[in-house]
């Protein structure tokens, strides 16, 4: 009788720790989408404190164009002119995956965006620091449809070309 007890109780401790888990899990996945939901509302609307807020100190942003591989202090510089003339970006997410790390300390997603340059698809990095998570790197890409990449190959060669043969040196 004991025997089966014990089982019993081992069985829902077990169960326990895995609905835990996964509660766990959809509460901070829920937690990252305000985050980075509230992180591109702030670009939108020219939050210029909250959305650097958001980055952590050694975070990176990589924008859409080659050369465009920031720091956050480097980032900073950038689109401040941008948030004081009231104009930044304006991303919005169609769909979003979140996955963690086992420990629960970093977690990465890929999004699709609505933005001004139609469809794009971005991707991060959120780690926890002090008990709140953090954007450590994010990328953001243009779409192109492979029906058009011979089309659109053709108009950044010239400038791409450049940059690839500097690379090189």
């Amino acid at each position: 009788m004991k025997k089966i007890f014990f089982q019993i109780a081992l069985l829902f401790i077990i169960s326990s720790c895995v609905s835990n888990k996964n509660l766990t899990e959809e509460t901070s996945k829920s937690k990252i989408n305000s985050i980075v939901d509230k992180w591109h509302k702030d670009a939108a609307e020219t939050n210029f404190q909250a959305y650097f807020d958001a980055i952590a100190d050694d975070g990176i942003f990589i924008g859409t164009d080659a050369t465009e591989n920031w720091n956050k202090k480097d980032f900073m510089t950038f689109s401040k002119p941008f948030f004081d003339k009231g104009k930044a970006w304006d991303f919005t997410s169609l769909e979003r995956n979140i996955y963690f790390s086992t420990d629960g300390k970093t977690a990465w997603f890929d999004e699709l965006l609505n933005t001004q340059m139609k469809i794009c698809r971005g991707s991060g990095v959120l780690v926890r620091i002090n008990n709140d998570w953090k954007i450590k790197h994010y990328v953001l890409s243009m779409t192109i449809p492979n029906d058009n990449s011979t089309e659109v190959i053709s108009i950044k060669s010239t400038i791409e070309d450049k940059i690839i043969k500097e690379k090189k040196k």
